[in-house]
């Protein structure tokens, strides 16, 4: 062999060697990739855009930095982010109220945070601040211009968000009026606060309600006060603002991702959490223990000083629940206290259970009462709609007061 056909060789057999060793690596890269765990599923929130701009989008970047997941955050509206919930298509949701007693039974609302209710107009308007009654007045339609309550000659454009289950409308009105479902003279209906926002920074004669936190360093609103005290972290906690809300985070039980959603809620509870609420104008929910007794006795005062007529509470929920258990365990989840409102909830769900049972067996017949649905009906008494229309002749599902229904098939 000659010298020259000998170098010839050695080149290539080098080259095949290089390649070679190329075309392995990738091939361990690939091995050690099988070899990896599955990564772990991210957890939906969905709910209403005040709730999400108020602290959900930055704990979520908080909780993929401490390593313990993915969140994704779908802002939207209230009813939109319970309905997910109830569904599956959400593992948790955000809420500026609390449960309304009926159709929301099966989920459970934990309450996280302290907002504050604040009613924003256009920069320029000179009204600064309104009393109770004189907002209560405004969304019953009593008060239409603004040179009532001491502003310019022009009619108040009232804003509201169009969903009746809103958590910040609907709770704005169960202070306000007794009950969250009170029609108002708001013609100018908005899909969620977001949206209200920006139609009230392009109005000079616009009114409309939204949260501290979501308006938080909003330059393009003002924010009005009530009864002369503006709203902020320290008059929400020492409750002088009289618009004080509880923030609420909605979990179901039934959730196959119970165990991450839990492991959220004890995120919640860690001081960067903290320090991001109260960035955001929230007052972590247990820093204000005497807001809770405070809540439940301002409601009737709010309702004598408006001239609202009182309305009977809300029947608390069975299941959606415990309102002093979803408290407490907010607040201290493994104290003494907190397992004696966690078995009082077991018990009143177990009596509950029997007297539905009982109920289901003895009635015949049901006569409608105001508030009434077929749904609603037919949950009562542990049946179906369909089986409803059929055992009555119904052809639709409306039902009217003082109708009286066959609710049994024998």
């Amino acid at each position: 062999m000659s010298f020259r056909l000998a170098r010839i060789l050695s080149v290539a057999l080098i080259g095949v060697c290089a390649a070679t060793a190329v075309v392995a690596a990738p091939k361990a890269k690939t091995s050690s990739k099988k070899s990896a765990q599955p990564a772990v599923p991210a957890l939906v929130w969905r709910g209403d855009v005040a709730t999400a701009r108020g602290i959900v989008t930055d704990v979520a970047k908080a909780y993929e930095k401490a390593g313990k997941g993915k969140i994704e955050v779908q802002p939207f509206n209230t009813a939109s982010g319970l309905d997910a919930v109830a569904r599956g298509s959400a593992d948790f949701a955000g809420s500026a109220r609390g449960p309304d007693g009926t159709a929301e039974s099966s989920l459970q609302f934990t309450p996280v945070a302290w907002d504050a209710l604040v009613m924003i107009t256009y920069p320029s308007n000179p009204v600064s601040s309104l009393t109770l009654k004189q907002v209560h007045d405004i969304y019953y339609g009593k008060i239409t211009n603004w040179k009532d309550v001491g502003g310019r000659d022009e009619p108040i454009d009232l804003y509201a968000v169009a969903s009746p289950g809103d958590g910040v409308e609907y709770s704005l009105r169960k202070l306000l009026f007794g009950r969250g479902n009170q029609p108002v003279a708001a013609p100018r209906l908005y899909v969620n606060t977001a949206k209200l926002e920006e139609a009230v920074a392009l109005d000079p004669k616009a009114m409309g309600v939204t949260t501290l936190a979501g308006i938080n360093g909003n330059s393009k609103v003002k924010m009005i006060h009530i009864n002369g005290t503006p709203a902020s972290t320290a008059t929400v906690k020492d409750g002088s603002y009289p618009l004080f809300i509880p923030v609420y985070l909605i979990t179901n039980e039934s959730s196959p991702k119970a165990a991450q959603v839990h492991t959220f809620i004890e995120f919640l509870s860690t001081d960067p959490v903290r320090t991001i609420a109260r960035q955001h104008q929230l007052v972590p929910y247990d820093e204000a223990p005497a807001l809770v007794d405070l809540d439940r006795s301002r409601r009737p005062t709010i309702l004598a000083e408006v001239g609202a007529r009182p309305v009977a509470e809300e029947p608390a929920p069975v299941a959606a629940p415990g309102a002093t258990y979803a408290a407490r365990s907010a607040i201290a989840p493994t104290s003494e206290h907190t397992q004696e409102a966690k078995q009082a909830l077991e018990t009143r769900n177990e009596e509950s259970a029997a007297k539905k049972a009982e109920a289901s067996a003895d009635a015949k017949t049901y006569t409608v009462v105001k508030g009434d649905t077929l749904s609603v009906i037919a949950k009562k008494f542990s049946a179906t709609v369909s089986d409803l229309r059929s055992w009555n002749g119904l052809k639709n599902d409306n039902v009217r007061i003082g109708q009286v229904l066959k609710v049994s098939a024998q």
